[in-house]
């Protein structure tokens, strides 16, 4: 079978390209998937780079084969799963093993996908989905008269936020690194969008909220924007850090909450919110909804063959593609 794994942690180089790797059979709990399309995620930046190779809650560990979304068929059907069948077309996030012809995946983590949602479309869309659905709906539980600011609001996962935020009719602000990035913020229907200009969006926000700061703040850069984000944030209001791209922080006295405001913050995982079959297909189901009555649009940036992910790899970590990308692996049906 042909995959894409790693032996050890580093830059792209350690991306191997393997024909000989077994093909998965399907343990009790488990269905096996022939692939067609697997998501690339920043998330398999991270797993390469290491920064899983501890961590409780993504207990992946090299040598492991990337990919931890994707989209198929179902070839098999593993002991003790009643309700997926061979010949289902599904799709599934945040178990590994994506980036190869067959995966094993736990039908608890797998959900049905329509027949209306093409392969690419849903492997493009249920890791960062579910991701903007919960973070939207459970953690803010954003609604009319409500307002935010999303970081990064270009990015994949942050212009679904946008769209999602604006869906539930609150005020939203965003913030991006260019003017060309924040003119996509606008056309995917922020009310405001503008520069980081090192910290002083804060003070942008004061001015545009009168004086209050926002709801909620949706903070996915960590040491670069987070105490500024306390500061565009009202009082008592939420600050919601659901990535470190720009490095953890890791001097934070929780006395500065209470200072900037008795503000609450949470560092949410979305394992912790797909915790069992029936959740991860609402949640699925929500997305593709969405897609299907045109509220969330969802663009492939590019789609690529196994052989161009190392480079794809090389271009996520140097910031260069920021849109949804896929790999094309099986002609499923």
């Amino acid at each position: 079978m042909k995959g894409i794994m790693i032996e050890s942690y580093g830059g792209p180089e350690v991306v191997q390209l393997r024909t000989d790797l077994p093909k998965p059979s399907a343990t009790a709990g488990q269905v096996v998937v022939k692939v067609a399309c697997a998501g690339i995620n920043f998330m398999d930046v991270h797993t390469r780079q290491g920064k899983y190779a501890s961590s409780v809650t993504y207990p992946v560990r090299a040598p492991c084969t990337l990919g931890m979304e994707g989209s198929g068929v179902i070839v098999e059907v593993g002991e003790a799963v009643q309700h997926l069948a061979v010949g289902d077309r599904v799709a599934w996030c945040i178990s590994w093993g994506s980036y190869a012809e067959y995966a094993a995946v736990s039908a608890q983590k797998i959900a049905k996908i329509p027949d209306a949602i093409a392969f690419d479309l849903a492997a493009a869309a249920i890791f960062q989905g579910a991701t903007a659905q919960y973070l939207v709906d459970d953690i803010a539980q954003l609604g009319a008269n409500s307002s935010c600011l999303i970081h990064a609001a270009s990015g994949s996962i942050g212009q679904l936020l946008v769209q999602m935020a604006r869906a539930r009719g609150a005020q939203v602000f965003a913030t991006a690194s260019t003017e060309q990035k924040c003119a996509i913020a606008i056309a995917r229907g922020a009310h405001h969008a503008m520069l980081y200009d090192n910290g002083r969006f804060a003070e942008r926000i004061r001015d545009a909220t009168h004086g209050k700061g926002v709801d909620v703040v949706f903070d996915s850069l960590g040491k670069s924007t987070l105490r500024d984000s306390f500061r565009a944030c009202r009082t008592r209001g939420l600050v919601v850090n659901y990535g470190n791209v720009s490095g953890s922080v890791t001097d934070l006295d929780p006395i500065e909450l209470g200072e900037s405001g008795s503000l609450f913050l949470t560092r949410p995982r979305l394992a912790d919110h797909m915790g069992d079959g029936e959740t991860v297909q609402r949640r699925a189901d929500a997305v593709f909804a969405a897609i299907l009555e045109g509220s969330l649009n969802i663009e492939i940036e590019g789609r690529y063959r196994m052989e161009e992910v190392q480079a794809v790899h090389a271009r996520i970590e140097a910031r260069e593609q920021i849109g949804k990308s896929v790999m094309c692996i099986n002609e499923v049906r």
